[in-house]
């Protein structure tokens, strides 16, 4: 399939009917979305679903047993151990290990996190004072960077995508899914009412990477910012209020259908 198909009605059904598929209550059962999932107040929610999305690469089952580990680590209530949490029950993190991510990491996240909640009015004002910039998520992305490391932290910026190198930033693009989008399949949060879906980026990874080149909706070898923007800009050429719904189709054909 060559570029001169994406602007066939024929990919855009066909994308639309996976969305139909993929995006549905089934789909939390095995995605990492399912530990935010566990809570109803939203500071719990954005925090346990900021901690599962920084650990959201390598096998899905890993990711989700070892969020879960973490969430049983802060007793079950992220958003009180974040502001409350004593160096002693801090220290109960230096057990935590996933892939390269491990305790002193996971130590320093939670103090950023106090920071963020004590000093910058949560994750959500941080997020939507960057987006207010220039009203695009990578601006968002670029000023959470710098807040979330104003404290130091030295070691552990590689597990916070800096997309003013250019990363691709699926983890963080995933996150702020969660967060932004709403519709009736409630898969995700729609916690966050002043991001507004049609600024979303795709959470490109190897499988929606591979398969947007498959349908022609992506150039660009490298999975970066720039291919980010490419892929986007064409998903928004079928819904230019949500693109980003189309991750369901890309993920699904890539993971489950081995497109």
């Amino acid at each position: 399939m060559t570029n001169d198909n994406l602007f066939l009605p024929d990919l855009k059904s066909f994308l639309d009917e996976k969305v139909v598929q993929y995006n549905q209550p089934f789909f939390i059962e095995s995605d990492p979305i399912q530990i935010p999932r566990l809570f109803t107040q939203k500071e719990d929610i954005e925090i346990a679903g900021f901690l599962t999305a920084t650990i959201a690469w390598g096998n899905r089952l890993s990711i989700i047993k070892n969020a879960r580990k973490l969430v049983l680590l802060m007793d079950e209530q992220p958003y009180d151990f974040v502001l409350n949490a004593s160096e002693h029950e801090l220290k109960t993190l230096q057990r935590f290990v996933h892939r390269t991510f491990n305790g002193d990491d996971c130590i320093f996240f939670v103090r950023s996190l106090q920071n963020i909640y004590k000093n910058h009015g949560g994750l959500q004002s941080v997020f939507q004072d960057g987006f207010e910039k220039d009203h695009t998520v990578k601006a968002a992305f670029a000023w959470f960077f710098t807040r979330f490391f104003e404290i130091g932290g030295e070691r552990t910026r590689r597990h916070v995508s800096n997309v003013e190198k250019d990363a691709a930033a699926k983890r963080l693009n995933m996150f702020l899914r969660w967060m932004v989008r709403s519709d009736n399949s409630k898969v995700d949060f729609g916690l966050w009412k002043d991001i507004p879906a049609s600024a979303l980026m795709l959470p490109l990874d190897v499988h929606t990477g591979n398969v947007a080149r498959k349908l022609g909706l992506l150039n660009r070898r490298s999975n970066d910012w720039k291919a980010v923007e490419e892929v986007t800009g064409q998903l928004r050429k079928f819904d230019a209020g949500d693109p980003v719904r189309y991750d369901f189709a890309l993920f699904g054909l890539g993971v489950f259908e081995k497109f």
